[in-house]
């Protein structure tokens, strides 16, 4: 069975602070286990940058709840596809707190994508190198 993966960023609508991120990580983690929806989200404290992976019913479904999410502004999508296997095999997240960026947000990411294509490394890495922006 072929699997479904789509990549987006969106910015933030408001002040999201480190307990309710955490709180949105937890809730999405929940509902996308029972729809069968892995990825990596990545949150430093402005932008938004997710990898959603699973059938692709599913997948559509967890990216348009997000596109109607009012936390949400700006959502785009950069790239959707059919893969042939998960790069995430559970839910992940990293998370810097903008009150105290971490220097080392981009090796704990570069850890997270060991198994990710190309793409998907490069984005989260950009990503990642921008926290501080």
């Amino acid at each position: 069975m072929s699997l479904y993966q789509i990549m987006y960023i969106s910015s933030a609508q408001g002040a999201v602070s480190a307990d309710q991120c955490a709180a949105i990580a937890r809730a999405a983690g929940v509902r996308n286990r029972m729809a069968d929806v892995t990825g990596l989200l990545l949150f430093n404290g402005k932008r938004f940058i997710q990898v959603l992976e699973g059938p692709r019913p599913a997948v559509e479904s967890a990216y348009e709840r997000i596109c109607r999410d009012e936390r949400h502004r700006g959502v785009v999508k950069l790239r959707e596809s059919v893969i042939d296997e998960r790069e995430f095999g559970s839910w992940g997240m990293a998370y810097d707190d903008p009150a105290r960026p971490s220097d080392s947000l981009k090796d704990k990411v570069a850890a997270l994508l060991d198994q990710a294509n190309a793409s998907t490394r490069a984005h989260f890495i950009g990503s990642a190198e921008m926290h501080r922006r």
